[in-house]
């Protein structure tokens, strides 16, 4: 019989062999390379960073065909499909003739690993993802705009993991990818095919934006190396939460009134928030809550035709409005208190004219690298957190065949 701590120890230590390493180009490329610009949000809010989707399959019940070569096969050939319509992400970032850094579309092509863990699926610790999964299971993005790798289990199981170029796009993004390189995969036509169109995100003239946009991110100037020596390190700690749909109906009934019924992503982000508030220190007495609010359907508003084709948007377009409360008042107040705070700060970002402001304050900082503010300090001031939701995307239809 295995101990707790036993069973926690083989989670971890489990080695992944890897088998083979390509490249996979895309199908069909036009026998010129063209240049493809960011867009002002991609070059004024990220410094260089990654960030990853990995997906789950257990063993096919559909007889013994499927094996882990065959299962990699079809990957391949689906992700040289993609790599047609998303030719950006077969691409690489460079500096251009202005020494700012530029999309090259030349098929350099996506990295691609096939490993193999000597574990079973079940037996993975999904939770504790930085000592299991994130070290082990999820690539490391090398070269070019994605990294895929392929694991097999000893189960039958399969891991499909993706690490993708945050400066060229964001998690809604990469999710259309996802769902497309599936739908390939399956033979189906794309339900999404992708637009790259920067100038869709093109500011006003003359432009305007107001102090509550302008509070939201920090120029990377405004920080001194000695004072802040942490700064751009990797100091957060992310997870990821499954939740059962009565907990969450549950859930969601605590946190509304009779007047106000509040979202799913609310009322857990109300209830998360108030977890984080007990959990601080004595010291600190303030707590942050930011939200990522995705601006594709705000933008066009009105304008049916916009809306559509932004809504195919591969590229940065998001916003992270947050709040401040005191620790009291979030351990004290009651839950429904706590998510009508949460409404509010996603309300602040759910107009037009809340990204519009935002893209004429791109423009206006595009040569000046910002970060969100609510990342800059940490918990120096108080426990902060952030919550992003792809509610919207139909991940469930990341299904290979």
């Amino acid at each position: 019989t295995c101990t707790q701590q036993d069973m926690h120890t083989e989670m971890r230590d489990f080695t992944v062999t890897v088998r083979k390493k390509e490249v996979v180009v895309a199908a069909q490329f036009p026998n010129q390379e063209h240049w493809l610009p960011l867009s002002n949000l991609d070059m004024c809010l990220l410094p260089p960073m990654d960030f990853s989707f990995y997906f789950c399959y257990t063993k096919p019940t559909c007889g013994d065909n499927w094996t882990f070569v065959s299962k990699v096969e079809v990957l391949k050939k689906a992700l040289a499909k993609a790599l047609v319509p998303y030719y950006a992400l077969a691409g690489e970032i460079v500096p251009n003739s202005m020494g700012e850094p530029e999309i090259v579309c030349n098929n350099r092509g996506v990295d691609f690993i096939e490993g193999f863990a000597d574990i079973e699926l079940q037996n993975l610790n999904l939770y504790r993802v930085d000592e299991t999964i994130g070290c082990k299971l999820v690539p490391k993005k090398k070269n070019g705009m994605l990294t895929v790798q392929a694991t097999g289990f000893k189960c039958g199981g399969l891991m499909v993991a993706c690490t993708f170029g945050h400066q060229m796009m964001d998690g809604y993004s990469a999710g259309m990818f996802l769902i497309s390189w599936a739908e390939i995969a399956q033979s189906k036509p794309l339900s999404s095919p992708p637009t790259f169109c920067r100038s869709l995100l093109n500011p006003r003239i003359p432009g305007s934006f107001d102090s509550s946009i302008e509070n939201l991110s920090i120029p990377f100037t405004t920080f001194h190396p000695t004072k802040e020596p942490n700064l751009g390190a990797n100091n957060f700690v992310s997870r990821a939460y499954i939740i059962k749909a009565n907990v969450i109906n549950q859930l969601q009934s605590l946190a509304s009134t009779n007047e106000c019924k509040r979202t799913k992503v609310e009322c857990f982000s109300a209830l998360l928030w108030k977890i984080i508030a007990k959990r601080g220190t004595a010291d600190k007495n303030i707590s942050k809550l930011g939200i990522l609010v995705d601006g594709r359907t705000r933008i066009g508003r009105g304008d049916e035709e916009k809306t559509k084709i932004l809504a195919s948007y591969c590229g940065n377009l998001w916003s992270a409005p947050y709040g401040s409360k005191t620790v009291d008042d979030l351990i004290d107040k009651p839950l429904s208190w706590v998510a009508n705070e949460v409404h509010g700060i996603v309300e602040s970002a759910m107009t037009s004219e809340h990204f519009l402001g935002f893209l004429d304050w791109a423009a206006a900082h595009r040569s000046v690298p910002s970060l969100s503010k609510i990342y800059a300090y940490g918990n120096r001031e108080g426990p902060a957190l952030v919550v992003s939701s792809l509610l919207r995307l139909p991940l469930s239809k990341v299904q290979f065949g």
